[in-house]
């Protein structure tokens, strides 16, 4: 009799516990709180996974992420998630068990310098179970120390790692578990969770709304905080990250991973209508097909397309846009295009609106003729080239009619350069985000009017258009670009190892040692490319970025470094000398107006100087030993050498001679 109360005892137990089960897992009325509720309202990204277990796996077994982990500076950027990576290795099972549970990840300015992740993690109604919190000493070893506090009606446990010295914090709110390294952060999710503000903000609503749930995880972006985070790590605000911060309100973007470690992200992205003019005006004006990659170089780093249904229906939305954001700008803006047509005596929409087609872009390019200097082309597509021709030709002769500018057409390569001499014409017409191009050249090829400040940029373009190095000719660029829509607003295409070599180039000594020392875990991303496509009042937003070996990167990059030609620098001196020394190295003026063009030695002296006409070499050319004495004299003509030229040792004698 007695086993028998034991075993029916027992089975009323086990009885009462599944009763209660029952009532926790069934019965028992849902009272779940939504995740993004907890998160603090300042975070400036959001990583949301439905399998986080699963997805970190992929994440953290990719090649690209491994590759990552060999840099310092990644690495110390993502400790806090290795840390979380270690915990979950130590105890899978207990992880596994969680998986199919939302996991959200945030990140937050601490301070000026300093970042906090925040997690949470919903428990749903295992939550529920009081074993749970009891529980949680199970995976704790001696190495840690569990304490526990209260914090408006919260308890926190706390978690002490004695081996790193740093404090885990955890607690439960209903059905969600939230935990982060810094306190404050859980104490600010605890205060705001009966009034949450993040995730009842309208805008990211509106986003998240759009937002699918079936890839690897999902990204939120908050641009109103971007500037801080950016400032965290380059000390110094960039003009670039503060527009954006103040023009763009939330991203939101499903990410997925495939097998060759290339991010693809769909998503979505709204804008402040208040601060950003052409952005509102592009969201209004349709989309269109990308087709200036026709004529753009391979060696092009940026790809920058602007797209419409119509130029002159997004320069009529752009006027609207600035007449109501900003009478008072709009009326300043109108002032300054008519004070530039009545100067010139030209109609800015006849001469100019009525032919751009339906996309600009912006280029940046890598030069070999203007090495260090940042090469960028405003390329306009036009409806009917002919009519372009016609309009342009008009305006030329009205400012040489009206200003003391004086230019001839300069052929190169069967293509004209002519120059628009209007200062600051683009940066009015178009907006401030065109004001590099202040007094620009311009050519024509095939279907499209190229400008750029630097004529040798032009030259450039003309030279890989003409040897048909161009990115339609890229298998790579063809490949990549595939993965987007044909149509967009807005499309960025960057080339990463040509863009590190711009970047380079640019860089002061500190800088390039940086860039030096990180190359290998820059370029192993060699294309990126983000594409904005009016949807309802948002934008649509792809965004891929592909991974690659960086040693095959190196193979395959196009634009290897070539070796600097050397002048002929034949020993004058000792009699070394040949007619060959009159063989001179080209020259590229940036300034086709110029009279002259010099180049000087490291200590200020002139090393050559010669006269110039509409940008090519004509009249009188000198140049000049180290010691100031005459080395080689003549004359050009229109390019060529003409006349008798001389050759002068360091001390003056004439050495040899030959006539052109």
């Amino acid at each position: 009799m007695t086993k028998k109360r034991i075993l029916f005892g027992l089975l009323a137990v086990f009885t009462v516990y599944l009763l209660y089960l029952l009532y926790i897992f069934v019965l028992s009325p849902k009272t779940n709180l939504q995740s993004i509720y907890l998160i603090p309202n300042d975070a400036v990204f959001v990583i949301e996974s439905e399998k986080p277990v699963e997805s970190w796996g992929q994440v953290s077994q990719s090649k690209g992420w491994q590759h990552l982990q060999q840099n310092d500076y990644f690495a110390a950027l993502t400790e806090n998630i290795q840390k979380v990576d270690t915990i979950f290795n130590d105890k899978r099972r207990l992880f596994e068990f969680f998986d199919g549970r939302s996991l959200f990840i945030s990140i937050h300015m601490i301070s000026k310098k300093e970042y906090g992740i925040f997690y949470v993690l919903d428990l749903k109604r295992i939550a529920k179970l009081k074993l749970l919190k009891t529980y949680l000493n199970t995976l704790l070893d001696e190495g840690y120390i569990l304490s526990k506090r209260n914090y408006h009606d919260h308890e926190i446990l706390e978690v002490y790692d004695r081996t790193s010295k740093e404090t885990m914090h955890l607690a439960f709110v209903k059905n969600q578990l939230i935990a982060s390294y810094t306190h404050t952060l859980v104490e600010a999710s605890i205060d705001q969770y009966q009034e949450p503000q993040l995730g009842r903000n309208l805008n990211f609503i509106e986003v998240n709304q759009k937002v699918g749930y079936e890839d690897l995880f999902r990204l939120y972006v908050q641009y109103d905080f971007l500037d801080e985070y950016y400032r965290r790590f380059s000390g110094t605000p960039s003009d670039w990250i503060n527009r954006v911060s103040q023009n763009f309100l939330f991203s939101g973007f499903s990410f997925d991973l495939d097998a060759n470690s290339t991010i693809t992200a769909n998503g979505y992205t709204n804008i402040s209508f208040k601060n950003e003019n052409y952005l509102e005006a592009l969201q209004k004006s349709g989309k269109s097909k990308r087709a200036i990659a026709a004529i753009a170089p391979k060696r092009t780093a940026l790809y920058l397309s602007y797209g419409f249904d119509s130029f002159a229906e997004f320069y009529q939305n752009f006027e609207a846009v600035q007449r109501a954001n900003n009478s008072e700008q709009f009326e300043s803006y109108k002032a300054g295009i008519k004070k530039v047509e009545k100067f010139l005596k030209i109609n800015v929409k006849e001469h100019f609106v009525d032919w751009i087609g339906d996309e600009i872009a912006l280029l940046q390019i890598k030069s070999d003729i203007s090495k260090g200097k940042n090469d960028i082309a405003l390329v306009l597509k036009t409806n009917d080239i002919d009519d372009a021709k016609t309009n342009l030709d008009f305006v030329l002769k009205q400012i040489k009619k009206k200003t003391p500018v004086k230019f001839k057409a300069i052929p190169y390569k069967d293509h004209e350069i002519n120059f628009l001499s209007i200062k600051g014409f683009f940066k009015l017409l178009l907006g401030s985000r065109f004001k590099e191009f202040d007094k620009p050249y311009f050519t024509i090829l095939e279907d499209y009017v190229v400008f750029s400040d630097n004529p040798n940029t032009l030259k450039t373009i003309i030279t890989d258009y003409t040897n048909k190095e161009t990115l339609v000719t890229s298998d790579d660029f063809i490949g990549f670009n595939k993965q987007f829509d044909k149509e967009s607003s807005l499309f960025i295409y960057s080339n990463i190892p040509v863009l590190y070599d711009k970047m380079y180039a640019l860089a002061d000594r500190t800088t390039k040692a940086q860039l030096l020392k990180n190359k290998d875990f820059i370029i192993c991303f060699p294309q990126v490319g983000l594409q904005l496509t009016p949807e309802d009042n948002l934008f649509e937003s792809k965004l891929v970025v592909n991974y690659q070996d960086v040693e095959e990167v190196k193979i395959n990059a196009q634009f290897q470094e070539q070796p600097v030609s050397k002048s002929n620098n034949q020993n004058i001196a000792s009699g070394e000398i040949s007619e060959a020394v009159f063989i001179l190295a080209p020259i590229y003026p940036t300034d086709l107006n110029a009279k002259s063009f010099a180049r000087k030695y490291a200590d200020g002296s002139i090393r050559f100087e010669v006269d110039l006409k509409d940008g090519l070499k004509h009249g009188r050319y000198t140049s000049y030993h180290p010691n100031g004495e005459k080395k080689i004299t003549g004359r050009f003509r229109e390019d060529k050498q003409v006349g008798m030229w001389r050759c002068f040792d360091t001390i003056g004698k004439l050495v040899t001679k030959k006539r052109f």
